[in-house]
């Protein structure tokens, strides 16, 4: 495992099967991924991509934020920019900046997110049904697709929408796209 945090998101992963009872075999029946998959993933052998992270979200019923804050320390009210925590998905290539710390206790979230041209990254569904999001591009282009409906975003657009299905995000280029995203709990 590259660092601290993945061996935390690991240990905090297998805390959260065992908390529901569920052997390997059962939550691959709830996400769809393979036990091995899991099972490397829970001894920090591999590192989560978004789609993997987002299956395992919905198992657990939470936001992917939410999870990743459950593996850092209680977040001050103040984060400065070289103290936000970053995750880059190592299979599209995508980096995201947690800008405001999350905290279990509150509903909202700020995230800044750079996807690289080509990069594509599709979701089966949300991690909470009903979750509200606000994406407003900074720089590039974007297509956004949501409940089957694309969105193409240039840079200044706002979209906002309360999330029940699929999505999928898609950066055509030729430059990356830069994003902010709001994130509200139902």
């Amino acid at each position: 495992m590259r660092d601290a945090m993945e061996s935390r998101l690991a240990e905090r992963l297998t805390e959260l099967r065992l908390e529901r009872g569920w052997s390997l075999d059962e939550l691959a029946r709830h996400t769809g991924v393979s036990r091995s998959t899991l099972s490397r993933l829970e001894r920090a052998e591999i590192s989560p991509t978004a789609t993997l992270l987002n299956k395992l979200c919905t198992a657990y019923q939470r936001t992917m934020s939410r999870l990743l804050a459950e593996v850092e320390a209680e977040p001050p009210q103040l984060v400065r920019a070289g103290a936000q925590s970053v995750w880059r998905d190592p299979g599209a290539g995508f980096t995201r900046r947690s800008v405001s710390p999350p905290h279990p206790g509150l509903r909202g979230e700020l995230v800044e997110v750079e996807l690289p041209a080509g990069a594509e990254v599709a979701y089966d569904g949300p991690p909470v049904p009903g979750v509200e999001q606000h994406i407003w591009l900074l720089a590039g282009a974007v297509e956004i697709t949501v409940g089957g409906v694309e969105h193409r975003l240039a840079a200044g657009d706002c979209l906002r929408f309360r999330l029940w299905g699929s999505s999928r995000f898609r950066c055509a280029g030729p430059g990356s796209a830069r994003y902010a995203l709001l994130v509200v709990l139902p």
